[in-house]
């Protein structure tokens, strides 16, 4: 069993259809989060002590995830998987790219 978090910024689009796509798949479980202070799910450090893999959709949210994680990422696979902030819940076009992205961290 892997345990992916997905995050983004807010929460509400990219990571999580992330975590829906992940979580369907065999051996995943997978969560999410947002590093905006106005986040729908905003980060908590057990998310991040709960999490195999911690895959952000942009780099710079991958520098913001260091700062404020830090040595909590120390034992952890953490991936940016360039996904840009254009999407909606959902939206096709994301599941499309999403879908792309997951084969790199989802095994067979």
């Amino acid at each position: 069993m892997v345990r992916i978090l997905f995050v983004c910024g807010k929460a509400r689009a990219r990571s999580p259809t992330a975590a829906d796509l992940a979580g369907r798949c065999e051996g995943v479980e997978a969560d999410f989060a947002g590093l905006s202070h106005d986040a729908d799910e905003p980060l908590s450090p057990e998310q991040i002590a709960w999490a195999d893999v911690v895959a952000v959709m942009e780099r710079t949210q991958l520098a913001r995830l260091n700062r404020i994680a830090g040595s909590a990422l120390a034992r952890k696979r953490v991936t940016c998987l360039d996904v840009p902030d254009r999407f909606a819940f959902m939206q096709p076009e994301l599941v499309t790219l999403l879908q792309d992205r997951l084969k790199r961290l989802i095994p067979g």
